[in-house]
């Protein structure tokens, strides 16, 4: 790799599916990985932190800084604690691209934190977009951060737009696999365990993301995502259910070309565009045999049966904070289901009511503030739905 190309990175939420993958690309294409964070897994950090030589680490759980300071005592990786401490560090320290992969709106300040900073953000975290895009992206533009999206239709979307000007722009076709539930009906959910809805048809995810793409949720934030990234409507988004998962996104310009980005489903190939952008560097996922392949096939999403999907793009619509209760009640509701504590379909009508119930509210709140205690707010309703002994 030539050193023009060698970039100093951090990796934040290192312990997850997105994360873990971003550093075995730091590492295949011998990056500088600086600093790294996580919730609670002290022990993979740890591990992490000794492969890659960082210089600091952050755990969101203040018992887990405290463990992990203990067991790099003998380093000079200074550790940082607690949510504040994530954003610390970014502060701290000069980068040349900051990745943050972690899970939920707790994304959300690491991201405003990483704009600040002025390094490039690659963001796997969907939900800072999903929950303040206005604010994120208006901070960007003013701080003249680049942002590259790493979900890998996002990454698609990103790609295809060099082929024309934005006003050039007639239609996005935002890819979904269907998950696994494709094809089952109202009824046919009612029965859905844990288990099944944690088996991806072509994607390794965590397991948050997992459900949320057999709910179709995962699409509308997906949808919210596009909207803020692309300087699109929510009309000019089609999503189109496509199995094979090959065709990551596509974009149609007003002459009705339509330009796909197609690979392997492979996360790292996001990864890599985002950290080693404007360049290419040699391949770190497999190349796309498409005798292999065969056949791509393509489907309109069942959004009656799925109608978190149609929920999301409602929520961007009428803007607001609305998409933030949408995100809060669903991440209550997703951890609710996983702990096996309520059935599969209680996921939608819990998030459908909390989202009727606090719309009045929500639509006309745009600061920050403002978002925050929403968030909080629909977070107590879904609870209070959901579990309503406790």
């Amino acid at each position: 790799m030539s050193t023009e190309i060698r970039k100093n990175v951090a990796v934040l939420g290192s312990t997850g599916s997105v994360g873990e993958q971003a550093l075995d690309v730091a590492d295949r294409l011998s990056m500088n990985v600086t600093s790294i964070s996580a919730h609670r897994n002290f022990e993979r950090v740890e591990e992490q932190a000794r492969k890659f030589g960082v210089r600091s680490v952050a755990m969101a759980d203040e018992s887990a800084a405290k463990e992990l300071k203990v067991r790099l005592a003998d380093t000079s990786v200074r550790v940082y604690a607690g949510a504040e401490g994530i954003c610390e560090m970014i502060a701290e320290e000069k980068r040349d691209v900051v990745l943050n992969s972690i899970i939920g709106e707790a994304g959300l300040l690491p991201t405003l934190a990483v704009i600040d900073s002025g390094a490039r953000l690659a963001l796997a975290n969907k939900e800072s977009l999903v929950v303040a895009g206005e604010i994120v992206m208006k901070k960007a533009k003013e701080k003249k951060v680049d942002i590259l999206p790493v979900d890998s239709e996002h990454c698609a979307i990103y790609q295809c737009m060099k082929s024309g000007a934005q006003k050039e722009v007639k239609k996005i076709w935002l890819t979904a696999s269907g998950g696994p539930f494709f094809g089952y009906t109202k009824e046919q959910l009612q029965t859905i365990g844990v288990a099944d809805a944690l088996a991806h048809p072509t994607w390794s995810m965590g397991a948050k993301i997992t459900i949320d793409s057999a709910t179709l949720m995962n699409k509308g934030f997906e949808v919210i995502e596009a909207v803020h990234l692309f300087g699109v409507s929510a009309e000019q988004i089609q999503v189109v259910v496509h199995r094979e998962s090959i065709i990551h996104s596509m974009v149609e310009y007003i002459d009705n070309s339509v330009i796909a980005q197609m690979s392997v489903p492979d996360m790292r190939l996001c990864a890599q565009y985002a950290m080693t952008y404007p360049d290419r560097t040699d391949a770190v996922i497999s190349e796309l045999n498409l005798f292999e392949v065969a056949k791509l096939s393509f489907d309109r999403p069942d959004m009656k049966t799925f109608s978190l999907l149609q929920s999301a793009i409602d929520c961007v619509g009428k803007g607001g904070a609305l998409p933030a209760v949408l995100n809060a009640a669903n991440e209550v509701a997703v951890a609710e289901f996983l702990r096996g504590n309520i059935p599969f379909y209680a996921i939608t009508e819990s998030v459908s009511s909390v989202v009727s119930e606090l719309e009045a509210a929500a639509v006309s709140v745009h600061d920050l503030d403002g978002i925050l205690s929403l968030d909080r707010r629909a977070r107590e309703l879904a609870k209070g739905i959901l579990c309503p002994q406790r």
